[in-house]
């Protein structure tokens, strides 16, 4: 491991500086074997190519508008997808940083606390973000349209909501650092019910009332319609604000109890 030499530095300039060291640090081993980035890609690719045409007989209940293209109801889900799984996984690198000492060292350097934090949210949205593109880019030659405007503010939505997502996971890791098997235990307890709940890969719209209820309380189910509708183009709905009052709240909350977690970390 490399070893980090910075001065002690305060207030906000010295968090983003203190950030922005800790996501270099984290992303040399990307820039160095950047194949992770096309092995991430397997899984959604498998999605889009397997489980997209067999939806296309059952959207056309779907609500807003959407059910009559398959593709563009189902990669803005997708990337949620890559997004969800990808940043709500990062805990675990943070558990092997335990078992090999890298975090404790990390401590006793000037940076902030809370940067180490920031920093390593910060370096997991690099490779979804390209995953994100190079989905995009795959899907047009199949009929997917593309609006500019809606895909950015798309992509800015999955930023808010993976790093207050990240942070989650490393606060998460943080508290059961002495029993790691109980990450996985949480995550996967609550990661499915929310992913069904949402309505990212069959519409809820024919589901019971129950899990519509349910549905609106779940602030995974915003952030997929947003998603759609910025896709869609179709910018100025207000269901594309209610996801990202649903992706800022995400954040503040994660930011919030990852940087005590972080602060409590020894």
């Amino acid at each position: 491991m490399s070893t980090l030499s910075v001065a002690p530095s305060g207030g906000v300039r010295g968090l983003v500086r203190d950030a922005g060291i800790v996501a270099g640090r984290e992303l040399r081993p990307l820039v160095r074997s950047p194949f992770s980035l096309i092995f991430g890609m397997i899984q959604p690719l498998v999605f889009l190519a397997l489980f997209g045409p067999l939806l296309a007989g059952s959207l056309s209940g779907s609500s807003r508008g959407l059910g009559s293209d398959v593709w563009q109801w189902f990669v803005p889900a997708i990337l949620v997808m890559t997004t969800l799984f990808g940043t709500s996984t990062v805990g675990a690198n943070l558990l092997g940083e335990f078992l090999t000492g890298a975090h404790e060292r990390m401590l006793v350097t000037p940076l902030s606390r809370q940067s180490l934090l920031v920093g390593r949210a910060l370096k997991e949205l690099v490779p979804l973000a390209g995953q994100a593109v190079i989905i995009v880019l795959v899907m047009l030659p199949f009929g997917f349209d593309l609006y500019p405007a809606g895909a950015l503010l798309g992509l800015v939505l999955l930023t808010l909501f993976g790093i207050g997502l990240g942070s989650l996971s490393y606060a998460l890791a943080v508290a059961v650092r002495r029993t790691d098997w109980m990450f996985w235990v949480v995550h996967q307890t609550l990661l499915f019910p929310l992913m069904i709940l949402s309505g990212m890969l069959l519409p809820l719209e024919t589901g019971p009332a129950w899990m519509r209820t349910a549905a609106e309380f779940n602030p995974l189910a915003h952030m997929v319609t947003a998603e759609r509708l910025l896709f869609a183009g179709r910018i100025g709905e207000a269901d594309v604000a209610w996801g990202f009052v649903a992706a800022a709240a995400t954040a503040l909350v994660g930011l919030w109890v990852g940087i005590r977690a972080m602060h409590r970390s020894t």
